[in-house]
């Protein structure tokens, strides 16, 4: 992996696996997240951001970032292998951090700015994408998959994923 190559930073959830099938245990309260994050493993992948992942990975450095808890890292890692995605790098949240996924994926843009060129972030939260476009990254919203309000909850108010 050529460390002078752009970056192309990459979600998860919405934009290469799609997590519709699971979204019934966060739909109501209270929510499931257990059962929530058991199923991460069953997602079936989204053909439109795994080509666009393949894409940018010919030319630039890959880097994953989720707000999928760090525990689930053995599970996301499989995924993205048995979908042969390449993981130059994954970037997961902090099993305790909670804050909104716009505030946490921005915090770790502004480190990954540090380190090379972000030539593209691909991501499906509408809050996220808003944040990142004005603090001036280039941003693309993954909207191949409607945007689920409970996802919405998940993400923004309760840091979950």
């Amino acid at each position: 992996m050529a460390a002078g190559r752009p970056l192309a930073v990459f979600d998860v959830d919405g934009v290469v696996a799609d997590v519709r099938h699971r979204l019934h245990h966060v739909a109501r309260r209270p929510k499931n997240w257990r059962r929530f994050f058991a199923g991460a493993a069953g997602d079936p992948p989204l053909a439109p951001g795994v080509a666009l992942a393949r894409e940018y990975a010919r030319d630039h450095r890959l880097i994953w970032l989720t707000g999928r808890p760090e525990y689930l890292r053995p599970v996301t890692e499989h995924w993205l292998s048995r979908h042969h995605l390449p993981v130059d790098e994954l970037l997961m949240r902090p099993t305790s951090d909670h804050r909104p996924a716009r505030e946490f994926k921005a915090e770790q843009l502004r480190r990954l700015g540090r380190s090379g060129e972000i030539a593209i972030v691909v991501d499906d939260d509408p809050a996220v994408v808003a944040k990142l476009t004005q603090a001036g990254w280039p941003v693309r919203l993954a909207d191949w998959v409607p945007y689920a309000e409970s996802l919405r909850e998940a993400q923004e108010r309760e840091g979950r994923t």
